[in-house]
């Protein structure tokens, strides 16, 4: 698996945003492993502001966040990743934020990933572990 990251910005009325385009690439392999195990809708990023978390008390009201933090960028599915998705940030320490998160994101949908190897067969582990 490969994480592709791009920045850019654009000036606008409100002043300069800031762009993180976000595109996976994976092998066939790794490709088959989402289909198999229908990782595709399973959610590996997602930005949720202190208004977001407040307004979420109730079913419905979690719902409505869900939908605009996947409008705006805030959301991630696996889906997402491998398909690309678009950030906008307001300054270069929120897409710094934002870039840095997903790419911790990325790297557990990884051991996702190399964990679905493995079934069908054994781990050994062996004691001390020299870490």
């Amino acid at each position: 698996m490969e994480l592709l990251l791009s920045r850019s910005q654009k000036s606008g009325l409100g002043g300069v945003k800031f762009i993180l385009d976000v595109r996976s690439k994976l092998t066939s392999q790794e490709e088959e492993y989402v289909q198999k195990y229908k990782l595709g809708k399973t959610v590996i990023y997602e930005k949720q502001s202190v208004a977001d978390a407040m307004a979420s008390s109730g079913a419905f009201k979690q719902l409505a966040v869900a939908v605009a933090a996947r409008s705006t960028g805030r959301m991630f599915t696996v889906n997402d990743l491998v398909s690309g998705r678009r950030v906008e940030c307001k300054d270069i320490i929120e897409m710094l934020e934002a870039e840095e998160q997903i790419k911790a994101a990325a790297g557990v949908f990884h051991t996702v990933l190399m964990t679905c190897q493995t079934f069908g067969g054994e781990e050994v582990v062996t004691f001390p572990r020299d870490e």
